[in-house]
């Protein structure tokens, strides 16, 4: 089954509350979803600039992606982003996305419009380059020492510790509302181990399958 999470973005506040615009991307949505035979699991819209690049709506739709194992559908490849340091990180990411307008080249096409909102960005760093090539010409000592290598110790230990506690703790508070629900609603632990099949949510370690060992241990450790 195809799964799909929509996510719809007005650039003004007056559209969002009228739903100038917003109407039409639903739309497109709609039928997208009904020509390739699909479910719309969740619908998220967002009231926001396209050159911002922090947009609480979005993630959300992100996140509710990689807990269905769902793809990220939008109407049109502009209501994501004109950011290209944001576009690479879409394209690079876990999340599979796809625009109405252009279903076949979303990979692709976000790489080339990154990269074409980029070229601003590298003409003004080369500008800066060059302006403290002349300041170097005439004696300005630019810079300062640095080490060149880095020596592992304790401290590094804990932030590769602290990361991956972050990274468990952001995947426990999308999958253990749902297993709350379920196990309230009178499921067994092999119940629920089948429910998450179905609904596509996997372990952590990213499992289809989920045994009632897994399931016990994420509530009581929840």
């Amino acid at each position: 089954m195809n799964r799909f999470i929509g996510y719809y973005r007005v650039s003004t506040e007056k559209q969002g509350k009228s739903g100038l615009g917003l109407q039409s991307q639903q739309d497109a949505v709609s039928n997208f979803v009904t020509h390739r035979n699909g479910t719309l699991l969740q619908e998220f819209r967002e009231v926001e600039s396209g050159g911002k690049n922090d947009r609480p709506e979005l993630f959300k739709a992100m996140e509710a992606c990689r807990l269905y194992g769902a793809t990220l559908l939008i109407a049109k490849l502009d209501r994501l982003s004109r950011d290209a340091v944001f576009l690479l990180q879409l394209q690079r990411g876990d999340v599979p996305f796809i625009a109405c307008d252009m279903p076949d080249a979303n990979v692709m096409t976000v790489g080339i419009m990154a990269l074409l909102a980029q070229q601003e960005r590298e003409m003004i760093s080369q500008r800066t380059k060059d302006a403290l090539a002349v300041l170097k010409a005439g004696g300005k000592k630019l810079g300062g020492w640095r080490d060149k290598c880095h020596h592992f110790g304790a401290d590094d230990v804990q932030k590769a510790i602290t990361v991956r506690q972050s990274r468990l703790s952001a995947y426990r508070s999308r999958v253990l509302p749902v297993v709350r629900d379920l196990r309230n609603s009178g499921m067994t632990y092999s119940q629920i181990c089948e429910r998450l099949k179905e609904l596509g949510i996997r372990t952590y370690h990213k499992k289809e399958n989920w045994s009632p060992v897994t399931v016990r241990n994420l509530l009581v450790n929840g």
